[in-house]
């Protein structure tokens, strides 16, 4: 029997919601569109509708780890995203495992604050993302608002801020700066200081729920699959045009 092509491992470390848009759901279905294998460790589940979060749930840490030692210690991963770390316990523990198992490429996808700005957790858990993960990461990739809200203030210029959000040692993608008719993306490596835009036509969206997840987990999908950042970012952005422009499910305007 002839062997399959590795089809890169993505190990996710996030939440799970029910509506299927946004969380581990969405990661997983960007993986496996884009060509990659998924597996994760949950670390919350969070319940919702499709006008409100009713409530976040968290999981044990010991189990959080657990599930990730399980995997990684026999599997192994290609490239480690993470997702929402509801807490400083939880962000902890799973740099402790990012460290004890020395992979990479690791995607940290902060989540700290919600599109309107709202902080979604707590200083602690603010200051262990920059102090333990952050430093640990091939790439972070936060909204504008979270961009701005590590920051203290607006971007205005987006090399000068994206390269300030690289002080932790990681590269940076910036997701959703708006310009005008197009949202930006905003890649900066730091190895060569190089800023790139990755443009895009606003368009009017039924639905924008976990669209930050979905192109995250493309991104980790063609790291995993051993392209570089540059094309791995090309790539995932590719996807995302392609995403957005197609028939999707309607869940809602309001999340």
């Amino acid at each position: 029997m002839e062997k399959k092509e590795n089809t890169g491992k993505v190990f996710l470390i996030a939440g799970s919601e029910p509506l299927g848009s946004a969380g581990v759901q969405a990661d997983i279905k960007a993986i496996t569109r884009c060509g990659g294998w998924a597996a994760a460790a949950l670390t919350c589940i969070v319940d919702e509708d499709v006008n409100r979060i009713k409530g976040i749930h968290h999981l044990p840490t010991d189990l959080i780890v657990s599930q990730a030692e399980s995997f990684l210690s026999t599997v192994g991963a290609d490239c480690i995203k993470t997702g929402i770390l509801p807490t400083e316990e939880i962000i902890h523990a799973v740099a402790g495992v990012l460290r004890r198992f020395n992979l990479q490429p690791i995607l940290i996808d902060p989540v700290i604050v919600n599109y309107a700005g709202e902080q979604l957790v707590s200083d602690a858990a603010i200051s262990a993302y920059k102090n333990e993960l952050f430093p640990l990461a091939t790439l972070i990739t936060p909204n504008v608002r979270e961009a701005e809200f590590l920051l203290g203030h607006a971007i205005t210029n987006p090399e000068s801020d994206l390269k300030k959000l690289s002080e932790w040692g990681c590269n940076v993608l910036v997701k959703s700066v708006e310009e005008g008719d197009y949202l930006v993306d905003y890649l900066y490596e730091t190895a060569t200081g190089t800023l790139t835009p990755h443009p895009k036509k606003k368009l009017v969206l039924d639905d924008r729920n976990g669209t930050g997840d979905t192109l995250a987990s493309a991104i980790a999908t063609h790291l995993a699959k051993g392209d570089d950042l540059t094309t791995a970012v090309e790539r995932a952005e590719a996807y995302m045009s392609y995403f957005l422009a197609g028939p999707r499910y309607y869940i809602s305007a309001g999340l």
